[in-house]
């Protein structure tokens, strides 16, 4: 089978092309553009280089959230038209799991996202070959995840931009108990997310890419500023 996943939940542009448990391409950027402009010519330049047809693949694979509300957007709507156009199945994956699967076979994982105001999204995980979720996604403050994260036993990975947001609390809080990862492996990447598909498309999960929505944990700034006027 083969998997196209699309990760735009970060400031990071992601895709990449699996055929069962082999990578065949990924493309990773950057870049002081958005995931509007990046997006679709990269996915188009890596299936030109493999050689494929989007009737080539089996399965899209997103990063449906939480994360950059822009940015999963963008990514959601690509991989639904994709889906409708194609007539192959669609899932979505969780963001932080797939952030998460940059470090696998740790004991403890705490993926988290810089969700401002002294808060992160985050998700803490057991690794295997597969994470399995010890604290589910939420939206919490900094200092509730650091009391949760006291009470697990062992050291812990840090990892996503969060905890380079808060790495100085952190560090105070939970001293050598919090390690941190090494920058080049701190980043989602579209074949976490082509796994992680595979994986919910064996289990039998497949989305209806007409009530398909963005999992963003909280509201929009542009929701919040509205409620705070009523």
């Amino acid at each position: 089978m083969r998997v196209l996943g699309i990760d735009t939940s970060t400031l990071m542009t992601t895709c990449a092309v699996m055929e069962d448990d082999n990578l065949l391409g990924e493309f990773s950027l950057s870049l002081d553009m958005s995931h509007s402009e990046a997006l679709v010519p990269m996915i188009r330049q890596l299936m030109d280089n493999l050689k494929l047809k989007i009737n080539d693949i089996d399965l899209f694979a997103v990063a449906s959230g939480p994360g950059s509300f822009t940015g999963l957007r963008i990514g959601l709507a690509t991989a639904k038209s994709f889906a409708h156009v194609t007539g192959k199945p669609l899932v979505g994956v969780s963001s932080l799991e797939t952030l998460s699967m940059a470090v696998p076979y740790q004991p403890l994982v705490a993926a988290m996202m810089d969700a401002r105001r002294d808060r992160v999204f985050t998700g803490v995980y057991r690794m295997e070959e597969y994470p399995e979720v010890l604290l589910s996604p939420d939206a919490i403050p900094v200092d509730e995840l650091i009391e949760y994260l006291k009470g697990l036993d062992g050291n812990i990975i840090l990892i996503g931009d969060g905890a380079v947001a808060y790495r100085d609390k952190f560090r105070s809080a939970l001293g050598d108990k919090a390690v941190f990862a090494p920058g080049h492996i701190n980043l989602s990447s579209g074949s976490a997310v082509c796994r992680l598909g595979s994986r919910k498309y064996r289990e039998g999960h497949i989305e209806d890419i007409f009530i398909m929505a963005p999992d963003y944990l909280r509201d929009s700034q542009a929701q919040r500023t509205l409620k705070d006027k009523r």
